[in-house]
């Protein structure tokens, strides 16, 4: 396996485990400390959102980035974060409404969705400007 650079894996590596123990974290409080789970509210999902900051920031040290191109590139990814958030949470508000069938209902039509919109944004990746 010499000559293969997987480099990029250390995002992924540490998205994927920071984001699996706040989740594991969120399930063993729900269970066993309702009222702290309770008192926590929003707060613990808001850790796994900072993984994609964490993700952005990584990248950006990683490509040796000036002070300029750091700023617009910061920019950039947190427009592209909340127009996607945006769009996911409109997608939603119309999945609630809509005739889905029992077994997709919630995390799968969720699961399905999330895969569409990614399928839609990968198709910039060929644009050269």
């Amino acid at each position: 396996m010499e000559g293969i650079d997987l480099s990029f894996l250390n995002f992924i590596t540490f998205i994927g485990v920071i984001a699996a123990l706040v989740q594991i974290l969120e399930m063993i409080l729900d269970r066993f400390f309702p009222s702290l789970y309770n008192a926590l509210g929003i707060f613990l999902p808001l850790i796994t959102v900072n993984c994609a900051i964490f993700g952005g920031v990584s990248f950006m040290v990683q490509r040796d980035y000036n002070f300029a191109e750091s700023v617009v590139y910061g920019f950039g990814s947190g427009t592209g974060w909340m127009l996607a958030i945006v769009a996911m949470a409109g997608i939603r508000e119309k999945l609630k409404y809509a005739n889905v069938p029992s077994g997709l209902r919630g995390l799968g039509i969720t699961f399905i969705t999330t895969g569409l919109m990614a399928l839609g944004f990968m198709s910039f990746s060929g644009v050269q400007l």
